[in-house]
């Protein structure tokens, strides 16, 4: 596609210089274009492309990323690979601080109780480490003093686990198989969950495993692609498990009742399937509307709640997409129990008042907008507003109405944290910078700005004791944010 609208160029200049010039001449150099262009092009590899669909291309000797990282894995791969916990040691155990799921706790990129020293240029993020990372687009799992998330390694995908301190590996578990596609390249896109004492992971090609979060030993595994009947994604298995009422739910996507699947945290016993859907790449999430604890999940069909523990369908609000087209970002969870979902591509988002009347449950739109069209850039919610991207554009919209209120380049595709207790929008651009936003209406006003990673990041950032996890699919960092001064501390 790139190449085509260069020859074509060089075709019709050529024939518009040689006016004078014989057939035999004018042919032989039509020729000459034609394989000097396409000869030329085809010394690029195409790479994937970026959140504006820019292509990405490298010269065609030089390894990939994969390569390169596979061959310095190689040469830095110690003779005897670290001795994993003992199998006596206590289970790890969830602590305050820690950040145990796909974008934090609730699962909404909120960080309460936490306050950090804004001012970067007088004290800015203190580096701890940085090394490469296998490909994917997994975020971080961060308890205490480790942290998970998953890699490709050649033909192998591995949850890994490493020291939160240092970055050292810790302990890695590897299954064979591995998934790729032209666009966002090879790697598992799913982010690990931990919960009571396991952790519980997806990888792209279906494979379902609950491990020891101490050890990394596999406890149960199970195929989410053979249990609901369906292929592979065209962009690989993206649902980052849930645990609720102690079910682990994920979305494959299948025939009518198998699109979401329920097992036993304990056992791996498939215990429901449920719902319709075959194109998301979303993750459940939990929510609780008025008095019930509801899973949601967001499909082509629309918005579902499912009761967690038998997966009963509870209610439907239909906003169909056709042709396969797919919604990737999270319903987001107002501050008064409504929902917000949201579809890229300028169709906008939709408000959705949720109820229970005289028994039934009922769902209906409030109001519509395209101030926020976000396409796999999750929004969060924040006094009144809702802060997102539409497209490559940061912007703010009313909760209220969902009028805009300011929308701004310079952000790419990124991924937003907020750090409700300071009213800041910790966004991790596309190009790797990480930025502290205020959270307001009035306007973008950033306020502090760092260069963090290099190249195409869309994994989502983690902020859990004071250490700010970022990664994307070549390297990752780990930096010290500086705690905020108490009102009225000695200085």
């Amino acid at each position: 596609m790139d190449a085509l609208p260069v020859v074509v160029t060089a075709w019709v200049l050529w024939l518009r210089l040689t006016g004078r010039l014989a057939w035999p001449v004018r042919r032989a150099g039509l020729l000459a274009v034609f394989v000097l262009c396409w000869g030329y092009l085809a010394l690029y590899r195409f790479d994937g492309v970026d959140g504006s669909f820019s292509a990405e291309m490298s010269w065609r000797w030089t390894p990939t990323k994969e390569a390169a990282f596979l061959a310095a894995r190689a040469k830095d791969q110690p003779a005897k690979s670290p001795e994993p916990a003992a199998a006596t040691a206590p289970p790890l155990a969830l602590q305050p601080g820690d950040w145990p799921a796909f974008r934090g706790a609730g699962r909404d990129s909120k960080l309460a109780g936490v306050r950090i020293d804004t001012n970067w240029q007088a004290q800015p993020p203190k580096e701890l480490w940085r090394k490469r990372v296998g490909p994917g687009w997994s975020s971080f799992c961060a308890l205490g003093g480790r942290i998970f998330t998953q890699e490709q390694w050649g033909e192998e995908e591995a949850v890994v686990c490493y020291d939160a301190g240092t970055g050292a590996q810790l302990w890695a578990h590897t299954d064979k198989a591995r998934f790729t596609e032209i666009i966002a390249g090879p790697g598992p896109r799913a982010t690990p969950t931990f919960h009571e004492g396991k952790l519980f992971v997806l990888g792209a090609a279906g494979k379902l495993n609950a491990l020891d979060a101490q050890t990394g030993k596999a406890v149960w595994t199970q195929d989410i692609a053979a249990d609901s009947g369906t292929k592979v994604p065209v962009w690989g298995f993206c649902s980052s498990p849930l645990v609720a009422a102690g079910v682990v739910t994920v979305f494959p996507g299948g025939e009518e009742g198998k699109a979401m699947l329920g097992y036993d945290a304990a056992t791996g016993k498939l215990l429901w399937s449920s719902g319709k859907g075959r194109v998301t790449y979303c993750s459940t999430q939990l929510a609780k509307i008025g008095e019930n604890e509801q899973i949601l999940i967001s499909t082509e069909f629309g918005l579902t709640g499912f009761e967690p523990a038998s997966g009963k369908v509870l209610w439907n609000f239909e906003w169909l997409l056709k042709d396969e087209m797919a919604r990737v970002v999270q319903p987001t969870v107002l501050e008064d129990g409504d929902l917000v979902i949201g579809t890229g591509f300028g169709m906008g988002i939709k408000r959705v008042h949720v109820a229970q009347e005289n028994g039934a449950w009922t769902a209906k739109e409030v109001w519509s907008s395209r101030g926020l069209s976000p396409y796999y850039n999750d929004s969060v919610a924040h006094a009144g507003c809702l802060f997102g991207f539409n497209a490559n554009f940061l912007a703010c919209v009313s909760a209220s109405d969902g009028k805009e209120k300011w929308h701004v380049q310079g952000y790419g595709n990124g991924q937003i944290l907020l750090l409700a207790d300071q009213g800041l929008l910790l966004v991790l651009t596309e190009k790797g910078a990480v930025a502290l936003v205020e959270a307001k209406p009035d306007g973008c006003h950033e306020i502090a700005r760092f260069q963090a990673l290099q190249g195409k990041t869309w994994n989502h950032p983690v902020l859990a004791h004071g250490k700010l996890f970022v990664r994307n699919g070549e390297e990752m960092a780990c930096f010290e944010l500086k705690p905020a001064e108490q009102p009225g501390a000695s200085k």
